[in-house]
């Protein structure tokens, strides 16, 4: 954390560097003695330190400048540093304006010039004045800030993506007077210009895409090498574990991920029948942990970055990417998992982002406190999403287009949301409308089992209704379902004929698609089982039948 700053402002250079070396050799190993030469500089400074989220513990402003002077000076800086010291340096003749600025800019003391020797009539006054803003002092957050708009799509993507990749962040609403204030400072527009992204060495980004921001904040979107024995596709529970195990049996090793490791899972608030963890862990822990492990064994991990395509050129396979480049393999594997299905009724294409949201999008729990909070769907995602919410929200109601919960969601889930109070599941009952004009105002619900409809106010709605698979890019590549989940092992061989195209004299491994060499692992997988321990599973099987495939190779 940067030391905090004490400022001294004069138009004086002979006075000006006088001041600043008293105060560097009594105070300079503890606080940053930073320097202006008019009213100004100076407020160029503090809004610079602002924007860095610095702290200011004193001012020593001289009194007669030109343009500016040192009360008025203080006048405009008092709401950007309100707790700050300040301290007025004048001559005899400007005591009666340092007396009145004592209630006009809050003054606490003047001194005046000269102020020979410090150690009796500059240290004495300053240490008391440092010693009281040290007592009630408060580090500010050191980290990304994030100004929004609680209701902006775009504001929702950054909080997401940054909350999904482990980065600490903070949020800060344009309504807050503190918001306003620093997109005034950062020269950016309330309305056009957010969200902004001011990251802790000063620099700001408007608007930013994914892509941008991981490249300021060090996460890798290149790859260093064009070759690897194993590139993995996907980063969820699936495609961690195969990273994990491939690398640590010596397979160079790269994982792409187009949006963060943990995939669908990552986001999950609660897993408490993961094995080895009796008290549960959330997905977003999970998560860290799966790629501390794999960056060990040396895994490179590509996020945000996309698979676009995939050619054959034996032995090679050829993934390319979003920004155009490719990368080489022996092996592939196909661990994308799957994202949730989209609700298609009048208007939800509109408020995605803005009230309406897929997933768990843990980032938006908070400022659901106090509200009525509406899940759809009654599997395990929507009823652990259901727990998370009822910490913040008023009520929280899930909506079950079933007659109940049982036929999707596991009993221990079942038990903990019956014997929560602000849950309530109402059954036979589905969206069918959204209403609002910038955010979420209104759903229409309809009740299957009386044929009745019923408008109800809402702010925010998330939707867990089924999954669908994300393979359009390896279309004409590997054989698929009619949802486009892929084949793989057995599920290839029809009246025990392998797959048209297949060129090797043996059977597709257990879970090898229809082409050697791309094997696929997860929610992706026609068949598989939909659960964080099953892809794990998948996962770590995968690598041992890719070792069988590479040893022919």
């Amino acid at each position: 954390m940067a030391r905090p700053v004490i400022l001294t402002v004069d138009d004086d250079p002979e006075v000006l560097q006088a001041i600043a070396r008293d105060l560097r050799q009594q105070y300079g190993d503890r606080f940053r003695i930073i320097r202006a030469d008019s009213g100004q500089a100076a407020l160029d400074v503090l809004q610079q330190l602002k924007l860095r989220n610095e702290s200011v513990a004193l001012f020593l402003v001289d009194q007669r400048m030109p343009q500016m002077s040192g009360i008025e000076l203080l006048e405009q800086a008092m709401p950007m540093f309100p707790n700050a010291q300040r301290v007025l340096l004048t001559a005899y003749a400007d005591t009666d304006a340092a007396i009145r600025a004592i209630n006009s800019a809050r003054l606490q003391y003047y001194l005046l010039k000269p102020w020979d020797p410090p150690e009796e009539k500059l240290y004495p006054v300053l240490n008391d004045l440092l010693d009281d803003w040290l007592a009630s002092f408060r580090p500010p957050f050191d980290g990304i800030r994030v100004v929004g708009n609680r209701w902006s799509p775009q504001s929702h993507q950054v909080k997401d993506f940054l909350a999904r990749n482990q980065i600490p962040y903070q949020w800060l609403d344009i309504e807050l007077q503190e918001a306003k204030q620093l997109v005034t400072y950062a020269e950016a527009d309330c309305k056009a210009q957010l969200p902004l992204v001011l990251f802790p060495d000063g620099e700001r980004l408007v608007k930013p895409s994914n892509v941008q921001i991981a490249e300021k904040i060090g996460l890798r979107t290149q790859a260093e090498r064009p070759f690897y024995d194993l590139l993995i596709v996907g980063g969820g529970p699936a495609g961690l574990a195969a990273a994990v195990y491939g690398a640590s049996e010596g397979l160079s090793t790269v994982m792409i991920e187009r949006e963060a490791p943990g995939g669908q899972a990552g986001s999950s608030s609660r897993i408490e029948n993961y094995l080895g963890f009796p008290s549960g862990l959330s997905g977003g822990d999970l998560a860290r942990r799966a790629v501390a492990q794999a960056r060990r064994f040396g895994v490179e991990i590509l996020t945000p970055q996309e698979a676009k395509g995939v050619r054959i050129e034996d032995p090679y396979r050829i993934v390319s990417l979003a920004d155009g480049s490719e990368i080489s393999c022996h092996a592939l594997l196909i661990a994308t998992g799957v994202s949730y299905r989209k609700l298609a009724v009048p208007g939800m294409d509109r408020l995605y982002g803005a009230g309406v949201y897929y997933g768990a999008a843990m980032t938006e729990a908070i400022a659901c406190k106090g509200e009525e909070v509406y899940v759809v769907g009654g599997a395990n995602s929507a009823g652990q999403a259901a727990m998370h919410f009822s910490k913040y929200a008023e009520h929280v109601t899930m909506l079950v287009r079933g007659e109940s919960l049982t036929k999707s969601m596991s009993q221990y889930l079942i038990d903990q949301i019956e014997s929560t109070p602000n849950i309530t599941v109402r059954p036979y009952c589905s969206v069918v409308e959204v209403h609002g004009e910038t955010s979420l105002e209104k759903i229409v619900v309809a009740d299957s089992s009386s044929g009745s409809r019923e408008t109800l106010p809402a702010k925010s709605l998330f939707i867990f209704i089924g999954a669908m698979p994300q393979t359009d890019w390896l279309n004409g590549i590997v054989e698929r379902d009619q949802q486009g989940f892929i084949l793989a092992g057995l599920d290839l061989l029809r009246d025990r004929q392998r797959p048209k195209g297949w060129t090797l004299d043996r059977d597709p491994f257990l879970l090898e698609s229809s082409v050697p060499g791309i094997f696929v692992a997860g929610d992706v997988r026609y068949g598989s089982v939909k659960r964080v321990a099953s892809g794990v599973g998948e996962g770590s099987i995968a690598v041992q039948f890719i070792h069988r495939y590479l040893s022919k190779v």
